[in-house]
C-alpha cells in the first residue's frame, strides 16, 4: 500500500510539470500509472474495471490540476481569452456525450483508443507543418466556427472518453493557428477544464460501476489524493520555467512525452 501511494505521489508531481509546460493536466500520465498500479495491487473489486477506473481518476485529478495551472497562467498574462470562449463551451457537450459512451466500452477496447490515439496525435505533430515550428513574428489566426462549434465537440468527446483533458488536441490547433509553444499550452489548462468536469460528473454517477468500499462510481479517492499531493506543489514550481524555454524544445519535449506514454501503454496493452 505505502509503495503504491508513493508511486502516485511520484507520478503526481510529474503531472504538475506537464499540467503547466504543456498543458496536460495530467491525463497521459495518470491513466497509465493509475491502470499499472491497480493491476499490479489487484485490489478487490477493481480488475475488471481498472482501465475505467484509471480514466475516471484521471479526470478527477485534471479538474483541480487543469483550474489551479489556468490561475497560474492566467496571473502570467498567458491567456488568450478569444481563444478559450466558445470553444469551451462546445468542448463541454462533446465531453459528456464522450465520457458517457466510455462507460459502455470494455477496458480492453479502452487502452487500445488510447494508444490509437497517441499514435496519430505523434505522427500529425511530426509529419505535417506547423507544430514543431512556426514562422517568425507569424500573426496568430482566429479559429473558425466549424472548429469551435463541430471541432469542440469532437475535442470533448474524445479527450472525456479517454480521460486525457484534451490538451493533445487543442495544442496542436492552436500551434497552426500561430501561437507560441507557451501561449498554446497556457491556453489549454482552461479549455482541459470543461472536459475534467463532464468526465469526472458521469463516471462517478456511472450506473455501470460495480459497488466498491472507498469509491465514488468508478473514481478512486485515494488514488486521487496520492496524485493532487504530489502535483499542486509542483505546480507553483513549475509556473518559473514557462516562458524560458525555447520555442523549438517545447515543441519537440512535448511530442517526446507524447512517444513515452505511448510506449508505456503499448506494453500494457
Amino acid at each position: 500500500m505505502l509503495t503504491s501511494f508513493l508511486v502516485l505521489l511520484f507520478f503526481g508531481c510529474l503531472t504538475g510539470v506537464t499540467a503547466v509546460l504543456f498543458g496536460f493536466g495530467g491525463g497521459f500520465v495518470t491513466v497509465p500509472v493509475v491502470y499499472g498500479v491497480l493491476t499490479a495491487t489487484a485490489r478487490p473489486g477493481t480488475g475488471a474495471d481498472a482501465m475505467h477506473i484509471a480514466v475516471a481518476t484521471s479526470a478527477a485529478v485534471m479538474v483541480v490540476n487543469a483550474v489551479a495551472a489556468a490561475l497560474v497562467q492566467w496571473r502570467a498574462g498567458r491567456l488568450l481569452r478569444a481563444y478559450v470562449w466558445p470553444l469551451a463551451g462546445f468542448i463541454a457537450a462533446g465531453a459528456a456525450a464522450g465520457s458517457f459512451a466510455a462507460t459502455l466500452i470494455g477496458g480492453t477496447a479502452l487502452r487500445l483508443l488510447f494508444a490509437a490515439y497517441l499514435l496519430v496525435t505523434i505522427t500529425d505533430s511530426l509529419f505535417r507543418e506547423g507544430f514543431l515550428t512556426t514562422a517568425p513574428r507569424r500573426v496568430p489566426r482566429p479559429l473558425g466556427r466549424g472548429t469551435v462549434t463541430a471541432g469542440g465537440f469532437g475535442i470533448g468527446l474524445v479527450a472525456a472518453g479517454l480521460g486525457v483533458g484534451g490538451s493533445v488536441m487543442t495544442v496542436p490547433l492552436l500551434r497552426r493557428r500561430g501561437l507560441p509553444m507557451a501561449e498554446a499550452t497556457a491556453t489549454a489548462n482552461p479549455l482541459s477544464v470543461p472536459v475534467a468536469l463532464a468526465a469526472t460528473l458521469v463516471y462517478a454517477l456511472a450506473p455501470t460501476a460495480s459497488a466498491a468500499t472507498g469509491r465514488l462510481g468508478y473514481v478512486d479517492p485515494t488514488a486521487c489524493a496520492a496524485l493532487l499531493l504530489g502535483s499542486l506543489p509542483t505546480i507553483a514550481v513549475a509556473r518559473r520555467v514557462t516562458g524560458r524555454v525555447p520555442d523549438r524544445v517545447h515543441s519537440a519535449a512535448y511530442v517526446g512525452l507524447l512517444v513515452v506514454v505511448l510506449m508505456v501503454v503499448a506494453v500494457g496493452v
